[in-house]
């Protein structure tokens, strides 16, 4: 039963590619990556969300081969949104579904279960506060030394940088502890990265981020969900060592620095000890039980 296997559907007008596991009439869980990163960052907590009956579905982000790149070069987070949404209905989802994301996915599990809370019975989002604690801590001078990719990632150099080196560099400073696999982790992002419309892809997320010219008035909603914290009660996990995103947003020993403020009632945050940025990864017995406790 938790054996992962591939699929695709479509969903909001692309073709996404997928990794599910589990009874294909359990209730769905759709598991959402973030960056630099792919579905087969939940090939740990698939197989357990199997076994536990459910169905676990983690898609290739939008861009991310082998989901397909859109036409319209919408990469706000508004349109996450909207395919997380897309997604539910196209797999069949009830109202008995869950929806995971970290990193970018954490951003479009707030606003899925912001704007569509019928289709979510909980949410789970990792390594990403929500935008009004994400906002307070970043224009922080340690935050703005991480953060200095998304500042290269605007200029006409980002698709000569962002190499398999670059992508490396990252994973070994978000998660320092190095209890991943990095290796084999690089190599299935740049899969998904194998052309240069798949790598402008992943760089107009953060395109997207700072120029809102780039919106497009067809996700106004959904981006506005982003910021709105909804009924869906959230379970947030970061990492103690995150090299990305400074662990400070949740205070040592799990009692949140603001983020439970900024989530819905019913909701839960707290650290995952000695790993980093992906931190499903780095400890995936920890965050497997968390999460699984949390759906059930």
């Amino acid at each position: 039963m938790g054996d992962v296997t591939t699929g695709s559907v479509t969903a909001n007008g692309l073709d996404f590619g997928f990794l599910t596991a589990g009874p294909a009439d359990g209730p769905l869980v759709l598991l959402l990556h973030g960056f630099p990163d792919s579905a087969h960052t939940w090939r740990h907590l698939m197989p357990e969300l199997a076994d536990a009956g459910y169905r676990a579905v983690a898609p290739f982000m939008r861009g991310y081969a082998p989901t397909s790149v859109p036409e319209d070069g919408a990469y706000q987070t508004g349109a996450l949104v909207t395919d997380a949404v897309a997604l539910h209905e196209a797999l069949g989802g009830g109202p008995d579904a869950a929806v995971i994301g970290h990193d970018w996915g954490a951003f479009a599990a707030y606003g899925a279960a912001s704007i569509a809370p019928g289709r979510w019975r909980k949410a789970v989002a990792m390594s990403v506060p929500p935008l009004s604690v994400m906002t307070g801590v970043f224009f922080e001078y340690e935050q703005l030394k991480r953060s200095f990719y998304m500042f290269v990632f605007q200029t006409p150099l980002a698709e000569a940088v962002l190499g398999r080196a670059f992508i490396e560099g990252l994973w070994r400073d978000w998660s320092p502890s190095g209890n991943g696999d990095h290796v084999d982790n690089v190599d299935r992002v740049m899969e998904c990265l194998a052309t240069p419309d798949n790598v402008t892809a992943a760089l107009g997320y953060y395109r997207a981020m700072f120029d809102t010219s780039q919106h497009s008035d067809r996700y106004t909603a959904e981006q506005q969900a982003i910021s709105k914290p909804g009924d869906v009660p959230v379970l947030y996990l970061h990492g103690s060592e995150d090299g990305c995103l400074g662990a400070d947003v949740v205070a040592p020993g799990g009692d949140p620095g603001g983020v439970l403020a900024a989530l819905p009632d019913g909701s839960s945050a707290g650290l995952v000890p000695g790993a980093g940025h992906f931190l499903q990864l780095d400890c995936p017995a920890d965050v497997n039980d968390r999460i699984l406790s949390w759906l059930t």
